[in-house]
C-alpha cells in the first residue's frame, strides 16, 4: 500500500444515494484472484448509458451520495475504484464494510455532512489533506490508527511485519507440538 498525504484533483460527481457494491463492480467480474484489473469494470452496467456521469468526468476524487458502498461485503468494490484511479471517496455516509475495506487498501473514505458534500460538488478542484484531516476548508474525522496507517502506507501485512522480531522470538520459544509431517 502506498502512503497517502494529500491529493489535489477535480472531483468526479456521482450524485446518487445508496450506490451498492454490486453496482460498483458486478458479480461476473469477481473471478480474478489478483487485486488489479478491476477498474475497467467499474460501474460496468451503468457505463453502457452514454449519459452516465463517469463517462464525462475524470479525477482522483469521487463525490457520491449517502450510504455509498452499501450492500454486500464485496472487497472488490474498493479495489475497482482504486484501480480506476480514485484515491478518495467523499460522501455523507458509507456502508461500514465498504469503509473498512477501503481503509485496508489505502482508498480514503471521507464522510462529510450533506451540505458540505453538496458544496464540494460545485467546485472545479479540491484538495484532500490527510495530515490536517481536511477537504479544502472542511474538516473530517478519521481515527488516529487508520490515519497513521494511511500516512505510512501500512496494510495489515506491513503492520504484522513490524513485529517480525517478536513473532520470531515467540516461535523460537514455542516449538510446534505436533509434527507437520505425516508418516505412513
Amino acid at each position: 500500500m502506498r502512503a497517502f498525504r494529500t491529493v489535489t484533483s477535480p472531483a468526479v460527481v456521482l450524485d446518487r444515494p445508496d450506490v451498492d457494491t454490486d453496482q460498483i463492480i458486478p458479480k461476473q467480474f469477481l473471478k480474478r484472484i489478483e487485486r488489479t484489473g478491476f477498474g475497467e469494470f467499474l460501474f460496468f452496467d451503468w457505463r453502457k448509458d452514454p449519459a452516465f456521469e463517469l463517462n464525462h468526468q475524470s479525477g482522483r476524487i469521487l463525490i457520491a451520495g449517502r450510504n455509498f458502498g452499501c450492500g454486500s461485503s464485496r472487497e472488490h468494490a474498493p479495489w475497482a475504484l482504486q484501480d480506476y484511479g480514485f484515491d478518495v471517496v467523499i460522501a455523507p455516509s458509507f456502508g461500514d464494510i465498504f469503509r473498512q475495506n477501503s481503509l485496508k487498501i489505502g482508498l480514503l473514505p471521507v464522510a462529510l455532512p450533506q451540505e458540505q458534500v453538496r458544496e464540494l460538488m460545485t467546485r472545479d478542484e479540491m484538495t484532500v489533506d490527510l495530515e490536517s484531516r481536511t477537504v479544502d476548508e472542511f474538516p473530517f474525522e478519521l481515527d488516529d490508527f487508520s490515519r497513521g496507517c494511511l500516512l505510512e502506507g501500512l496494510d495489515d501485512i506491513a503492520l504484522t511485519l513490524r513485529r517480525e522480531d517478536a513473532i520470531a522470538a515467540y516461535e523460537a520459544a514455542h516449538p510446534a507440538r505436533l509434527s507437520t509431517l505425516i508418516r505412513a
